[in-house]
């Protein structure tokens, strides 16, 4: 097992850094890396997936690419213009109603967003559960003008509810991600009446084949989205985007460009907006660059036998 803690170029999720644990096997590599939140009860299906990639594999994929959209964190809007530029990918999603940041911020950033991608690029936004459900309704009128269109909005609240009363009053597509995830039984969340777009996470859902259980359970289009991983928990994403039926949005998979470094020189960047699929995770050839210090891989090792005891 090894313990890594990459750098962040930006402040993400409240974290500059992001740790985790990566585990081999006969299939290979998984990676174990539940955020600060996620309870050891929470994380038992971030350790299925873990345990899936290096000991059982992947599904057969359908597929040998998938379209990603780049992120762009909260920044000034000259570096979301720069972001997307670089990424050569035709969808950005980018992050809104951060506490950091004001809803004229947000739209100052998504103006520089279009002007970066053109008329033909597609603009997503991701509110992470921020809003009640009038301030969403307000919001969504305003970043969808900033925007020239959005293409749809993630999580703009917490409750099933909500999100289904704001699907109600704007012309804006909702999508729903922490709704799916975080709850206690994700084959079970009705979302068709509150959301247009489900979107999965491969590590919190428990690994690709309980994802593709969802995919199917949901009944909506899909778009796998990444927990920020290193490029070893990114190939699962690909995995599973590589092995789902259908496939209508450009998926959220190209997040290695918000770490500062990757554990593997098999490095999974987007190429014109694409990322293969892979066969299984890319080996950690490069760890010892970003080994975690003592006393963080202690901390580590310790939570991953925790939730170890729970499965």
């Amino acid at each position: 097992m090894k313990v890594y803690a990459l750098p962040l170029h930006n402040r993400f999720r409240d974290i500059t850094v992001r740790e985790g644990v990566l585990l081999e096997g006969p299939a290979g590599w998984g990676e174990f890396g539940p955020f600060a939140d996620y309870s050891d009860t929470e994380s038992v299906p971030w350790l299925a997936s873990a345990l899936e990639a290096s000991e059982q594999g992947w599904p057969a994929a359908v597929r040998e690419r998938v379209e990603v959209n780049t992120t762009v964190p909260v920044v000034p809007p000259d570096r979301a213009h720069a972001l997307v530029r670089a990424s050569g990918c035709r969808t950005a999603k980018v992050k809104v109603a951060d506490k950091r940041s004001t809803l004229a911020d947000d739209c100052d950033r998504l103006e520089a967003v279009r002007d970066a991608l053109g008329p033909a690029g597609a603009i997503r936004v991701d509110a992470n559960t921020a809003w009640d459900v009038d301030t969403a309704v307000t919001a969504l009128a305003a970043l969808d003008k900033a925007a020239g269109g959005l293409e749809y909005a993630e999580q703009p609240c917490r409750t099933i509810d909500e999100l289904a009363a704001v699907r109600r009053r704007v012309s804006v597509r909702i999508a729903a991600d922490e709704s799916i995830r975080r709850a206690e039984d994700p084959l079970k969340v009705a979302v068709a009446g509150a959301a247009d777009i489900a979107v999965l996470k491969v590590a919190p859902l428990g690994g690709v084949r309980r994802a593709l259980e969802v995919a199917e359970a949901c009944g909506l289009p899909c778009v796998v989205s990444s927990a920020v991983e290193t490029s070893v928990g990114l190939a699962a994403g690909l995995a599973l985007a590589g092995a789902l039926p259908q496939l209508d949005f450009a998926c959220g998979l190209g997040t290695m460009s918000l770490l500062n470094g990757d554990v593997s020189t098999t490095s999974l960047s987007p190429v014109d907006g694409y990322l293969p699929v892979l066969p299984q995770a890319p080996a950690p050839d490069r760890f010892e660059e970003f080994a975690a210090a003592p006393d963080v891989a202690e901390s580590w090792l310790a939570r991953l036998d925790r939730v170890r005891a729970l499965r």
